[in-house]
């Protein structure tokens, strides 16, 4: 299969304890599909994977897989500091029965990108399902320019990368450097991105809006272009809204005022302050998804 569209990455539902929630993962998953997103991505920086056990994150792409069933593609998050903890975790992934696995880069050492093909090249190898390359300088300190993402697209299994830089350009740069080689997902700014080439967006905001998220891909890419600028319009203010350093903060925010609550994330993070609530709440009115 080719992954393309809007991609949610999700978060991680956690109990008034604190613990992980299967059931409510499961509930999620279901309604995700039922709202009509392409594909979800689970155990990304969204999903808190830094903050989840080994275990933990096993169990979560566990029910993620097999709720979703076939029904839509998911990709696990499998990023780790450690190249084979990286590889352990992406043929986890593969056993459990994922489609394929997002890697974002090392995010505490600032790799070479010497370090970085023999990482990303090593856990491709020793995989038979697709990796998608997470690209966000702003939290793994290191950026996957167009020349490094062109000889990783030459590797067997590397054939996507999700890019977070805000810079639309960068899809043009990446899609020009990889011959055909590499499909471009957008991080942030999905319609100028789509106009670019990208095929597809790894959403936050399909985690309160799916419908609306997937809706303006199919319009955009496929359907009627001014009413997908139209939408993406009525949608960026809550893109923006869950742009910042709060990002999963207010995301599950957002969630509980849609009536879908996750949980709070875990510490350190803490629950959304009050000023910020109160302009997300007034966002979500103007799109009609408060409850």
């Amino acid at each position: 299969m080719k992954f393309r569209g809007s991609y949610t990455v999700c978060v991680t539902p956690f109990d008034a304890q604190g613990q992980v929630d299967l059931a409510a993962l499961r509930s999620y998953v279901d309604w995700q599909i039922d709202e009509g997103v392409h594909g979800l991505v689970p155990l990304g920086s969204t999903g808190e994977f830094l903050s989840l056990t080994r275990e933990e994150r096993a169990a979560v792409a566990e029910t993620v897989i097999s709720q979703a069933a076939g029904r839509v593609p998911v990709l696990i998050g499998t990023a780790a500091e450690w190249t084979d903890e990286a590889i352990a975790l992406s043929r986890e992934a593969e056993s459990l029965g994922a489609d394929g696995v997002m890697l974002v880069p090392p995010y505490y050492s600032s790799p070479t990108e010497a370090e970085l093909t023999v990482h990303f090249t090593r856990v491709a190898e020793a995989l038979g399902i697709p990796v998608m390359l997470y690209n966000n300088p702003f939290t793994a300190n290191v950026d996957l320019g167009a020349a490094l993402v062109a000889r990783l697209s030459e590797v067997d299994n590397i054939r996507y990368i999700k890019d977070t830089t805000k810079n639309v350009h960068r899809v043009t740069e990446l899609l020009d450097a990889c011959k055909g080689r590499m499909t471009v997902f957008a991080g942030y700014y999905p319609w100028e991105s789509y106009l670019a080439g990208a095929e597809g967006y790894s959403s936050v905001m399909s985690n309160i809006a799916p419908a609306l998220s997937a809706r303006t891909f199919t319009e955009t890419v496929d359907g009627d272009g001014a009413l997908g600028r139209e939408l993406y319009l009525r949608s960026l203010p809550l893109i923006n809204a869950l742009a910042g350093d709060l990002y999963v903060s207010a995301t599950k925010a957002a969630m509980r005022m849609t009536g879908r609550p996750m949980g709070d994330p875990r510490p350190p993070r803490l629950p959304l302050p009050t000023d910020a609530e109160a302009r997300l709440r007034a966002i979500l009115g103007d799109l009609d998804l408060l409850r």
